[in-house]
């Protein structure tokens, strides 16, 4: 629990910057040796996005990879509202598409499924979707707005099931926060962030989740002051290195 828990305290809801190495960009701005890229990526792509901008820092000498991560729908509005960013990745396309012109050329890059997350141990005995709508069973999910509530919704909405959650968070690392402190029963959350929280939670596959995929776009944003960085940083992504990266985190392909 200690490793997630770490991961959680350096996410908020949305959260801040966070340089991948290299040195700070004090001033805003790049020098003439430097670039300072900045992606938004969703909360599920954050470990497997924290090593991609690691190889990429490493193949590019004097360029520091810059990642927030947060609900899709989070980082989407804040794009809208003026955010700097050159790259965005999101966990659906209804939500990218929310950018419209904003987000140039997206391309899918990976697709991800759902799996439900309990503490370790799985007190509440969980081990199947209706089992969320049993009586006395604290469920967190996403919020309806964020991809993985929306996968969830539909899930639900598709096997007959009638979810009651006590909660509703805005992102997938919150919902695992509450699994793995025992604040929670159960969580929804993507088979990838399961896997990626180790030891800390456990995870129970159910059949119905392949009714719904989440396909992942990558774009690199309108304005970007480092365009050309932001375009191979999307292609490295696309490459084969990235793809094995993905799919050893779990991910599907596009």
């Amino acid at each position: 629990m200690k490793r997630l828990a770490l991961a959680l305290s350096a996410l908020a809801l949305v959260a801040p910057l966070a340089a991948c190495g290299g040195s700070e960009d004090s001033g805003g701005g790049d020098s003439a040796d430097s670039t300072t890229l900045t992606v938004f990526a969703a909360a599920s792509l954050t470990a497997t996005f924290t090593e991609l901008g690691h190889e990429f820092e490493a193949d590019h000498d004097g360029t520091t990879v810059r990642l927030s991560f947060g609900g899709s729908s989070d980082l989407v509005e804040q794009i809208r509202s003026g955010a700097p960013a050159d790259v965005v990745a999101s966990a659906d396309t209804a939500t990218m598409d929310k950018l419209g012109d904003d987000a140039v050329d997206p391309e899918d890059f990976a697709s991800n499924t759902l799996e439900i997350a309990v503490p370790p141990g799985n007190p509440a005995h969980v081990t199947s979707l209706a089992d969320l709508a049993g009586p006395g069973v604290k469920l967190v999910i996403c919020a309806p707005e964020v991809p993985c509530g929306t996968a969830t919704a539909v899930v639900a909405q598709k096997a007959g099931v009638t979810l009651q959650p006590v909660s509703q968070e805005q992102s997938v690392t919150d919902v695992l926060g509450k699994v793995s402190s025992g604040e929670a029963d159960a969580g929804v959350v993507y088979v990838t962030d399961v896997k990626a929280a180790g030891d800390d939670v456990e995870g129970v596959t159910f059949p119905e989740s392949s009714s719904v995929v989440n396909t992942y776009p990558i774009a690199t944003v309108k304005g970007s002051r480092n365009a050309d960085a932001a375009r191979e940083f999307v292609d490295f992504v696309l490459s084969d290195d990235g793809q094995k990266m993905l799919a050893g985190a779990g991910f599907g392909k596009p």
